[in-house]
């Protein structure tokens, strides 16, 4: 390259906030950018909404929430030396509330950003809430021009990345992109894609943690103007990504929406260097999510220790793996319920479960407590033959029993339902779906049993039972039954629901791919099923299309196709 070249350092702040803890939000921006001030970068960069955390919600409709929010962020700004710092924050002006940005030098605002591309889909709400931004803006760095966007600012071909085409050396975006298998693939594909087309070294900051249902998975990047991936934050921890990237100081002045800071950029013999990431399997990436998810969202709620019902199935298996690994097995308390119709095999292999994972197994067995039901609903039953109603009932008690120890230990309960059988309500109210957090509410059954393997696979031995994994599903609610005796088969199953949930095919659509019977069955379980999904724990969504934020059918629906 000819002519003089500097270097600017970028902080790229990775940073797992909380919605709502505006305090200790401000707190830990504050804190990086003072490391990042000791690293001598010139911009430290955090993620969408930082000051409030993502999504709010409707606690934007609160004006003493977007007040305190703005008073936090002019204290943050007091709190900036000589580097270039920005931040996500709600802006209100004339009554309106913007999702800004504010870049923040030697104790003041200095400029803020107006997001322009307002997200209204599947998880994203904010035309309720923000106003549409309408001008770019570009900081000028010691002859640097460094364009400032936000999340999906990039996503959308807009007249406000035209303006910013060929004018700006880089382009930071900062963001709160929540995670599904494999979104982090669609973000390379796309920022790599907008860094060739406006010819600009991109820097992107995405946000991480559990929030709710949603988990944001950092994995921020540094891309080249040529596509090529510089460097990479990692996924599912807080990271801090610092990387120098050169550019030729450009002399002409500043033009229209451009902000000029005044600092002077260091010269440095050493480049900063960030720790390569690999990407890792679909399975471990969809555990460390689930990892994640099930952490935040038991201890930013208050909890310190949860509750797991075993059953000495694969479900119930899975979710006390994750539980221990994410909130550590001193924490996780497991209890097995058994009935007359629970097999010695479950209870063997619910104990063996136990003893690998480190964790006392509780014993509580309910025949007797299930027998004074049926007693009591003897007179009100005379004449009709056992049906769901007494299989029901065993699910119910149990469901009493390990609510019954939330509310004395102050535990959360951790329920085991997975996404095949949410689709189909083969769940019970107020019984297995009864609890606080539905871990693997997103995760079909075929790959509860992939993870269970990766899991088995990482710890070098059969961690979760081999037998949990070989066995045919049973809800043990009665003699010799099998979840094949009400589903098809699991293999089948998941495919329907993935065209039919995730892909919104329709019956014509899927008749003739499909054995008729199972085609049909499936679609009449799933869609009588939604006043029972309505009613279960939110979980870790890691699908493109979880039951949730992302799906919004009404529950009486007399429409049949």
């Amino acid at each position: 390259m000819k002519g003089k070249t500097n270097t600017l350092r970028f902080f790229v702040a990775q940073v797992n906030l909380t919605v709502g803890d505006i305090r200790g939000n401000t707190a830990a921006v504050i804190a990086k950018i003072k490391e990042a001030e000791y690293r001598s970068a010139d911009v430290v960069i955090f993620p969408e909404l930082s000051i409030t955390g993502y999504p709010p919600e409707d606690l934007l409709l609160k004006e003493t929430f977007v007040r305190d929010n703005i008073s936090a962020l002019k204290e943050m700004a007091k709190s900036v030396g000589d580097i270039a710092a920005i931040a996500g924050f709600v802006d209100l002006r004339g009554g309106k509330r913007y999702n800004s940005a504010a870049v923040m030098h030697k104790g003041r605002i200095v400029a803020v950003y107006d997001k322009t591309s307002l997200p209204n889909y599947g998880v994203f709400d904010e035309k309720r809430y923000f106003e549409q931004g309408k001008k770019p803006l570009i900081l000028d760095i010691g002859g640097a021009r460094i364009g400032v966007t936000i999340c999906e600012d990039l996503w959308v071909d807009s007249s406000m990345l035209e303006c910013l085409k060929g004018k700006t050396d880089f382009l930071v975006n900062i963001s709160a992109s929540p995670y599904h298998l494999g979104k982090w693939k669609e973000r390379f594909d796309m920022f790599k894609k907008r860094a060739k087309e406006l010819g600009t070294d991109l820097i992107y900051c995405n946000l991480i943690g559990g929030q709710d249902e949603l988990v944001f998975d950092g994995h921020s990047l540094i891309i080249g103007k040529t596509g090529k991936l510089l460097a990479q934050g990692w996924q599912f921890a807080e990271y801090d990504l610092v990387y120098d990237l050169n550019y030729k100081p450009r002399k002409k002045a500043p033009g229209k929406n451009t902000v000029k800071i005044d600092h002077s950029v260091k010269f440095r013999a050493d480049r900063a260097v960030s720790a390569p990431y690999k990407p890792v399997s679909t399975e471990q990436e969809v555990y460390e999510a689930l990892k994640l998810g099930t952490r935040d969202y038991l201890f930013k709620s208050g909890f310190k220790k949860a509750y797991v019902a075993l059953s000495g199935g694969v479900d119930s298996a899975l979710v006390a793996a994750v539980a221990a690994d994410a909130l550590g097995a001193d924490n996780v308390s497991l209890v097995f319920m058994p009935t007359k119709f629970s097999s010695k095999e479950s209870y063997d292999d619910a104990r063996e479960l136990a003893d690998n994972l480190g964790i006392r197994l509780k014993v509580i067995g309910i025949q007797d407590i299930l027998e004074m039901y049926l007693d009591k609903l003897t007179p009100e039953f005379m004449g009709l033959k056992p049906d769901t109603t007494e299989e029901n009932l065993q699910a119910r008690i149990r469901g009493n029993i390990m609510m019954a120890f939330s509310n004395k230990f102050n535990a959360l309960v951790l329920t085991t339902g997975n996404k095949s059988e949410m689709s189909t309500g083969y769940a019970t109210l107020y019984g297995d779906m009864a609890g606080g957090f539905a871990v693997i509410k997103d995760v079909p059954k075929t790959l509860v049993y992939k993870l269970c393997r990766m899991r088995n696979k990482k710890a070098g031995y059969d961690l979760i039972p081999q037998n949990i994994l070989t066995k045919a599903p049973t809800a043990e609610l009665r003699f010799n039954q099998k979840d094949s005796d009400s589903l098809p088969e699991y293999s089948l199953l998941d495919r329907i629901i993935y065209d039919y949930m995730e892909n919104d095919k329709t019956y014509s659509d899927l008749k003739g791919k499909y054995e008729e019977t199972a085609l049909k069955k499936a679609i009449r379980l799933f869609d009588f099923s939604e006043y029972k999904r309505r009613q279960a724990p939110p979980g870790v969504k890691i699908s493109p299309k979880a039951f949730g934020r992302d799906r919004r059918m009404p529950i009486v629906n007399k429409y049949r196709e």
